[in-house]
Protein backbone atom coordinates (compact mmCIF):
# COMPACT_ATOMS: atom_id res chain seq x y z
CA UNK A 1 0.00 0.00 0.00
CA UNK A 2 1.02 3.28 -0.99
CA UNK A 3 2.74 6.02 2.24
CA UNK A 4 0.76 8.74 3.22
CA UNK A 5 2.51 11.59 4.10
CA UNK A 6 1.03 14.89 5.96
CA UNK A 7 2.30 18.37 5.60
CA UNK A 8 0.53 20.69 7.78
CA UNK A 9 1.87 24.64 7.24
CA UNK A 10 1.70 26.24 9.83
CA UNK A 11 3.02 30.24 10.32
CA UNK A 12 1.72 33.68 10.18
CA UNK A 13 -1.31 33.13 12.81
CA UNK A 14 -2.34 29.92 12.28
CA UNK A 15 -3.02 28.13 15.97
CA UNK A 16 -4.87 24.89 14.96
CA UNK A 17 -1.80 22.79 13.26
CA UNK A 18 -1.36 20.21 16.31
CA UNK A 19 -4.82 19.45 16.47
CA UNK A 20 -5.07 19.23 12.48
CA UNK A 21 -1.86 16.98 12.51
CA UNK A 22 -3.32 14.71 15.31
CA UNK A 23 -6.26 13.82 13.24
CA UNK A 24 -4.00 12.75 10.32
CA UNK A 25 -2.10 10.88 12.70
CA UNK A 26 -5.24 9.59 14.00
CA UNK A 27 -6.59 8.86 10.52
CA UNK A 28 -3.37 6.51 9.58
CA UNK A 29 -0.74 8.73 8.20
CA UNK A 30 2.22 7.42 8.02
CA UNK A 31 4.73 10.49 8.52
CA UNK A 32 2.53 13.86 9.57
CA UNK A 33 5.08 17.30 9.86
CA UNK A 34 4.05 20.33 10.92
CA UNK A 35 6.14 22.87 9.06
CA UNK A 36 6.47 26.13 9.17
CA UNK A 37 5.96 28.15 5.70
CA UNK A 38 9.56 30.01 6.25
CA UNK A 39 11.25 26.68 6.17
CA UNK A 40 9.33 25.66 2.56
CA UNK A 41 10.52 29.26 1.53
CA UNK A 42 14.01 28.59 2.81
CA UNK A 43 14.13 25.44 0.68
CA UNK A 44 14.46 23.10 3.96
CA UNK A 45 11.25 20.82 2.93
CA UNK A 46 9.38 20.26 -0.08
CA UNK A 47 5.64 20.52 -0.75
CA UNK A 48 5.89 17.16 -3.37
CA UNK A 49 7.67 15.77 -1.06
CA UNK A 50 4.09 14.95 0.67
CA UNK A 51 0.61 13.44 -1.08
CA UNK A 52 -1.97 14.78 1.71
CA UNK A 53 -1.44 19.05 2.63
CA UNK A 54 -3.92 20.30 5.00
CA UNK A 55 -4.17 24.39 5.73
CA UNK A 56 -5.06 24.49 8.95
CA UNK A 57 -7.00 27.16 10.77
CA UNK A 58 -6.06 30.23 12.59
CA UNK A 59 -5.95 34.24 11.53
CA UNK A 60 -3.48 34.65 8.84
CA UNK A 61 -2.02 37.48 9.04
CA UNK A 62 -4.65 38.89 11.67
CA UNK A 63 -7.14 38.38 9.02
CA UNK A 64 -6.21 41.89 7.04
CA UNK A 65 -7.15 43.39 3.98
CA UNK A 66 -9.65 40.33 4.53
CA UNK A 67 -9.40 36.43 5.92
CA UNK A 68 -6.19 35.14 4.17
CA UNK A 69 -5.98 37.85 1.62
CA UNK A 70 -2.16 38.57 2.43
CA UNK A 71 -1.35 34.98 2.41
CA UNK A 72 -2.59 34.39 -0.84
CA UNK A 73 -0.86 37.28 -2.00
CA UNK A 74 2.54 35.71 -0.50
CA UNK A 75 1.50 32.32 -1.56
CA UNK A 76 1.26 33.67 -5.41
CA UNK A 77 4.56 35.13 -5.02
CA UNK A 78 6.78 33.82 -2.99
CA UNK A 79 10.04 31.95 -4.56
CA UNK A 80 12.28 29.79 -2.38
CA UNK A 81 15.95 30.00 -2.21
CA UNK A 82 16.71 27.94 -5.47
CA UNK A 83 14.27 30.66 -7.86
CA UNK A 84 11.40 27.77 -7.84
CA UNK A 85 7.78 29.15 -7.32
CA UNK A 86 6.07 27.63 -4.75
CA UNK A 87 2.96 27.37 -6.78
CA UNK A 88 5.06 25.35 -8.86
CA UNK A 89 5.76 22.50 -5.98
CA UNK A 90 2.03 22.91 -5.53
CA UNK A 91 1.09 22.20 -9.24
CA UNK A 92 3.33 19.45 -9.35
CA UNK A 93 2.26 18.23 -5.86
CA UNK A 94 -1.43 18.06 -6.82
CA UNK A 95 -0.72 16.87 -10.54
CA UNK A 96 0.87 14.13 -8.75
CA UNK A 97 -2.49 13.12 -7.03
CA UNK A 98 -1.95 14.71 -3.75
CA UNK A 99 -4.83 15.60 -1.74
CA UNK A 100 -5.75 19.13 -0.12
CA UNK A 101 -7.70 19.81 3.18
CA UNK A 102 -8.20 23.64 3.98
CA UNK A 103 -10.38 24.20 7.30
CA UNK A 104 -11.65 27.52 8.01
CA UNK A 105 -8.82 30.15 7.70
CA UNK A 106 -7.26 27.33 4.96
CA UNK A 107 -10.39 27.13 3.09
CA UNK A 108 -10.28 30.79 3.06
CA UNK A 109 -6.60 30.38 1.39
CA UNK A 110 -7.91 28.25 -0.55
CA UNK A 111 -11.07 30.01 -2.31
CA UNK A 112 -8.53 33.16 -2.64
CA UNK A 113 -5.85 31.36 -4.34
CA UNK A 114 -8.16 29.78 -6.64
CA UNK A 115 -7.63 26.26 -6.04
CA UNK A 116 -11.75 26.08 -5.00
CA UNK A 117 -13.95 25.88 -6.73
CA UNK A 118 -12.09 25.48 -9.57
CA UNK A 119 -15.21 25.35 -12.06
CA UNK A 120 -14.41 23.69 -15.02
CA UNK A 121 -11.03 22.86 -14.31
CA UNK A 122 -10.14 26.50 -13.93
CA UNK A 123 -7.33 26.61 -11.05
CA UNK A 124 -5.70 29.49 -9.92
CA UNK A 125 -8.83 31.65 -10.83
CA UNK A 126 -10.55 33.39 -8.06
CA UNK A 127 -14.31 32.23 -8.60
CA UNK A 128 -15.91 32.96 -5.19
CA UNK A 129 -14.27 34.37 -1.90
CA UNK A 130 -15.75 34.37 2.04
CA UNK A 131 -17.44 37.50 3.31
CA UNK A 132 -18.36 39.00 6.91
CA UNK A 133 -21.24 36.37 8.60
CA UNK A 134 -24.72 37.91 8.35
CA UNK A 135 -24.48 38.33 12.32
CA UNK A 136 -21.31 40.42 12.12
CA UNK A 137 -20.42 38.34 14.72
CA UNK A 138 -17.83 35.63 15.60
CA UNK A 139 -19.63 32.52 15.33
CA UNK A 140 -18.43 30.25 17.50
CA UNK A 141 -20.42 26.68 18.15
CA UNK A 142 -21.34 23.41 17.26
CA UNK A 143 -23.00 22.89 13.78
CA UNK A 144 -24.71 19.92 11.94
CA UNK A 145 -23.40 19.39 8.51
CA UNK A 146 -24.69 17.44 5.53
CA UNK A 147 -23.12 15.50 2.82
CA UNK A 148 -23.74 15.90 -0.54
CA UNK A 149 -23.94 12.22 -2.16
CA UNK A 150 -23.88 13.71 -5.56
CA UNK A 151 -20.34 15.35 -5.03
CA UNK A 152 -17.02 13.75 -6.39
CA UNK A 153 -15.72 14.64 -3.14
CA UNK A 154 -12.91 11.72 -1.70
CA UNK A 155 -13.19 13.34 1.59
CA UNK A 156 -16.96 12.80 2.37
CA UNK A 157 -17.64 9.68 0.50
CA UNK A 158 -19.90 7.34 2.97
CA UNK A 159 -20.55 10.37 4.82
CA UNK A 160 -24.25 11.36 5.61
CA UNK A 161 -24.44 14.02 8.49
CA UNK A 162 -21.43 14.95 10.74
CA UNK A 163 -21.73 17.50 13.47
CA UNK A 164 -18.54 19.85 14.30
CA UNK A 165 -17.41 23.20 15.91
CA UNK A 166 -17.64 26.57 14.12
CA UNK A 167 -15.60 29.07 15.01
CA UNK A 168 -15.22 31.97 12.10
CA UNK A 169 -15.91 35.44 11.65
CA UNK A 170 -16.38 35.52 7.79
CA UNK A 171 -17.80 32.24 6.58
CA UNK A 172 -20.30 33.49 3.96
CA UNK A 173 -19.82 31.90 0.55
CA UNK A 174 -19.91 35.28 -1.96
CA UNK A 175 -20.02 33.65 -5.49
CA UNK A 176 -18.77 35.85 -8.32
CA UNK A 177 -21.72 35.80 -10.14
CA UNK A 178 -25.05 33.94 -9.92
CA UNK A 179 -24.01 31.97 -12.71
CA UNK A 180 -21.18 30.70 -10.88
CA UNK A 181 -23.41 29.72 -7.73
CA UNK A 182 -25.51 27.72 -9.92
CA UNK A 183 -22.59 25.74 -11.06
CA UNK A 184 -21.60 24.86 -7.93
CA UNK A 185 -24.76 23.67 -7.37
CA UNK A 186 -25.19 21.78 -10.37
CA UNK A 187 -21.65 19.77 -10.53
CA UNK A 188 -21.79 19.02 -6.99
CA UNK A 189 -18.75 21.25 -5.95
CA UNK A 190 -21.00 22.01 -2.93
CA UNK A 191 -19.20 19.17 -0.84
CA UNK A 192 -21.32 19.79 2.57
CA UNK A 193 -24.18 22.13 3.70
CA UNK A 194 -25.18 23.46 6.96
CA UNK A 195 -28.17 21.71 7.89
CA UNK A 196 -31.09 21.71 10.57
CA UNK A 197 -30.21 19.31 13.63
CA UNK A 198 -33.53 17.56 13.83
CA UNK A 199 -34.69 17.12 10.23
CA UNK A 200 -30.63 17.16 8.73
CA UNK A 201 -32.18 19.26 5.53
CA UNK A 202 -30.14 22.20 4.11
CA UNK A 203 -31.32 25.30 6.00
CA UNK A 204 -30.34 28.57 5.71
CA UNK A 205 -32.08 29.70 9.61
CA UNK A 206 -29.52 31.33 11.71
CA UNK A 207 -27.79 29.52 14.23
CA UNK A 208 -27.98 26.59 12.19
CA UNK A 209 -26.28 27.67 9.15
CA UNK A 210 -24.38 30.31 10.94
CA UNK A 211 -23.03 32.64 8.39
CA UNK A 212 -25.63 33.41 5.88
CA UNK A 213 -23.94 31.40 3.28
CA UNK A 214 -26.67 30.87 0.32
CA UNK A 215 -27.32 27.32 -0.65
CA UNK A 216 -26.37 26.14 3.23
CA UNK A 217 -22.79 25.83 2.35
CA UNK A 218 -20.39 24.86 4.70
CA UNK A 219 -17.82 23.13 2.06
CA UNK A 220 -16.55 23.21 -1.26
CA UNK A 221 -14.76 20.51 -3.82
CA UNK A 222 -13.14 20.77 -7.11
CA UNK A 223 -13.66 18.83 -9.90
CA UNK A 224 -11.57 15.75 -9.27
CA UNK A 225 -12.79 15.92 -5.49
CA UNK A 226 -9.50 15.68 -4.32
CA UNK A 227 -9.74 19.33 -2.82
CA UNK A 228 -11.89 20.21 0.03
CA UNK A 229 -12.57 23.33 2.10
CA UNK A 230 -14.48 23.87 4.91
CA UNK A 231 -15.68 26.90 7.72
CA UNK A 232 -16.48 23.86 10.53
CA UNK A 233 -13.37 22.04 12.26
CA UNK A 234 -13.25 18.59 12.09
CA UNK A 235 -10.08 17.66 13.58
CA UNK A 236 -11.65 19.56 16.91
CA UNK A 237 -13.98 16.79 17.02
CA UNK A 238 -11.68 13.51 17.51
CA UNK A 239 -12.64 12.00 20.65
CA UNK A 240 -16.25 10.98 21.71
CA UNK A 241 -15.88 13.50 24.97
CA UNK A 242 -15.64 16.97 22.62
CA UNK A 243 -19.07 16.31 21.14
CA UNK A 244 -21.50 18.57 23.50
CA UNK A 245 -24.31 15.86 24.00
CA UNK A 246 -21.77 13.17 25.20
CA UNK A 247 -23.02 13.33 28.81
CA UNK A 248 -26.14 12.36 27.07
CA UNK A 249 -25.48 9.96 25.29
CA UNK A 250 -25.21 11.23 21.70
CA UNK A 251 -21.73 9.87 19.59
CA UNK A 252 -22.28 10.78 16.43
CA UNK A 253 -19.63 9.50 13.96
CA UNK A 254 -15.99 12.05 14.50
CA UNK A 255 -15.07 14.56 12.46
CA UNK A 256 -11.82 12.58 12.20
CA UNK A 257 -13.37 10.46 9.38
CA UNK A 258 -12.60 13.55 6.81
CA UNK A 259 -9.21 12.36 7.51
CA UNK A 260 -9.68 8.70 7.38
CA UNK A 261 -11.09 8.99 3.78
CA UNK A 262 -8.28 10.55 2.44
CA UNK A 263 -5.58 8.42 3.83
CA UNK A 264 -7.80 5.35 3.07
CA UNK A 265 -8.12 7.21 -0.94
CA UNK A 266 -4.36 7.82 -1.17
CA UNK A 267 -3.59 4.26 -0.33
CA UNK A 268 -5.75 2.67 -2.87
CA UNK A 269 -4.38 5.27 -5.40
CA UNK A 270 -0.67 5.03 -5.29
Amino acid sequence: MAQVRTLVITGYGTNCEVESAHAASMAGSDVTDIVFFSDIIAGRTRIDAYNFLIFPGGFLDGDDLGAAQAAAVRWKHAQTTDGETLLTQLKTFFEAGGLILGICNGFQLLVKLGLLPALGGDYFARQVSLANNDSARFEDRWVTLAANPASPCVFTRGVVRLDLPVRHGEGKLVPMSQAVLDDLVRTGAVALTYADPASGAATMEYPANPNGSPHAIAGLTDPSGRILGLMPHPEAFNHPTNHPGYTRGEHPMLGTVLFENAVAHLRAHA
